[in-house]
């Protein structure tokens, strides 16, 4: 099976990461759709970095200086890939080499919390 292309107007640093996965992994459709996601973020997260470096960290406002907005989108954004990392079971650094190179599946569905006894 030939290697599915990384998403149209992915940027250097997505293409990348989509390139490295795919030559590690072979992932099923959606885990394909985490991926292509897990590459817009990156590539969302370069370009906020690129604006906080063009237009400094603090911005001057009526209200005195703020935090670049671009500061607070970026916060949401690595919360994002690391949600979308942890949804791909990808490996976070390093591993030993008795380890598998992704963990083992969860088979349950885990259902919704009901507190209280009743």
């Amino acid at each position: 099976m030939s290697k599915p292309r990384p998403p149209r107007g992915a940027q250097k640093a997505g293409a990348a990461l989509w390139n490295a996965v795919l030559e590690e992994y072979e992932l099923e459709e959606h885990e394909l759709l985490l991926l292509r996601e897990l590459v817009r973020t990156t590539d969302a997260l370069d370009l906020l970095e690129a604006r906080v470096a063009a237009d400094g960290v603090l911005l001057g406002s009526s209200q005195g200086e703020r935090a670049h907005p671009a500061l607070v989108e970026a916060r949401q954004q690595r919360i994002t890939l690391a949600r979308l990392q942890a949804a791909l079971r990808l490996p976070a650094g390093e591993e030993s080499e008795g380890e598998s190179r992704r963990p083992q599946r969860r088979m349950g569905v885990r259902g919704v919390y009901r507190g209280g006894v009743g």
